[in-house]
């Protein structure tokens, strides 16, 4: 996650050893290099709709829709802005990390809103065990008007019910068996660190019908990757679970969550992963967690650092799978240091899990089908 603070964009100026299936080259010789946005650039999610990709990420004050038919540059791109922060209400400040869905025919952009400017009162602030200005974070929605991603307008839907307590990075799960919310999230209200991830029920797009007796922890960030520094051992601060995305694998039908795991302004920034392996994504038996390793990590070699946060999307000619994502170069600026990138990546065709690249910036060739 990230707080952007005085949000700076450009478009932009607005604003291991797998068996894995190669996809066909792009048949040009075209290519491109990361990152695809100039300026700062963080959590980024692209769809595709007709042809078209229409990617949102964070800003910190506004929620903005880009528009481009090339995947891999977006510095020119048709820019919409769909919704800004409203003084005096729980979306005030810090919008982070807006994604689009299209449910039953309309359009939704979940996202991240906090009543304080990340300055809890200290009333407030002596419940939580460390310091903890994102404790008012909370999780929210748009509905757009009609069912064109461009055209509608959008408006506040609603607050999504995560019991008055700490949410972020919020995404919606689609299964046979309904909709879910997973979310990083805490214990309790003041718990403040770890961040894990929680899964809930909802009934539509922006109503949450679990109880709190329900909410499900389907990770927590136990492992050493998942912690700042790597492998912290004095406590639990900074260990974090976030950024959960749904990808399924079109083959086989396995539904993963690919989540970020450590912190989002250090350089072990990572991608993780989950599997759900049972029927019901309500019951802890049914995922299954990569306690390994990460699977998207830092590539030292090529100087990029801090990867994560990521949003999947298919080729135009639809022959290739691509991760959208933000990483660093400079990493000891820290949130101010990430970019968005793009790169293609594969399937194991044993255990049907992605198989991501080494993180690069290129140049790479470009997407297959893209003119």
């Amino acid at each position: 996650m990230l707080p952007v603070t005085g949000a700076i964009f450009t478009a932009a100026a607005w604003l291991v050893g797998a068996q894995w299936t190669a996809y066909p080259p792009s048949n040009t010789n075209a290519t491109y290099t990361n990152p695809i946005l100039d300026g700062v650039g963080a959590d980024p999610f692209v769809v595709k709709v007709d042809g078209l990709y229409y990617m949102t990420y964070t800003t910190g004050t506004n929620i903005t829709i880009l528009r481009s038919p090339i995947l891999t540059d977006w510095n020119t791109a048709d820019i919409k802005l769909a919704f800004t922060a409203v003084e005096n209400t729980s979306y005030a400040y810090s919008l982070w990390a807006p994604e689009l869905h299209n449910i039953d025919d309309r359009w939704y952009v979940i996202f991240t809103g906090n009543v304080d400017n990340e300055s809890p009162s200290p009333e407030q602030d002596m419940y939580c065990d460390f310091n903890c200005p994102a404790v008012n974070h909370r999780m929210f929605t748009l509905e757009s008007s009609g069912s064109d991603i461009w055209e509608s307008e959008y408006a506040f839907k609603a607050q999504l019910d995560t019991y008055d307590q700490f949410a972020i990075d919020g995404t919606y799960f689609q299964h046979s068996s309904g909709l879910y919310h997973i979310y990083s999230c805490w214990h309790s209200a003041y718990v403040s660190w770890p961040a894990m991830l929680c899964i809930t029920k909802m009934s539509n797009p922006y109503t949450v019908s679990s109880p709190l007796s329900e909410r499900l922890i389907i990770s927590k960030p136990d492992e050493p990757w998942e912690k700042t520094p790597y492998n912290r051992t004095v406590n639990v601060r900074l260990s974090s679970n976030e950024g959960p995305q749904q990808l399924n694998n079109p083959t086989t039908n396995q539904s993963f969550v690919i989540y970020s795991a450590a912190r989002s302004d250090n350089r072990n920034y990572c991608l993780g992963l989950l599997e759900l392996t049972g029927p019901d994504p309500l019951s802890p038996d049914s995922w299954t967690k990569n306690n390994a390793s990460c699977v998207f990590y830092q590539n030292p070699e090529e100087s990029v650092y801090g990867v994560g946060h990521a949003s999947f999307v298919t080729s135009p000619d639809e022959s290739q799978w691509w991760i959208v994502y933000h990483g660093m170069r400079d990493y000891a600026t820290g949130w101010s240091a990430r970019t968005i990138r793009t790169q293609d990546f594969g399937w194991d065709e044993v255990t049907g899990w992605p198989v991501f690249p080494r993180p690069g910036e290129g140049p790479f060739e470009v997407p297959s089908g893209q003119v």
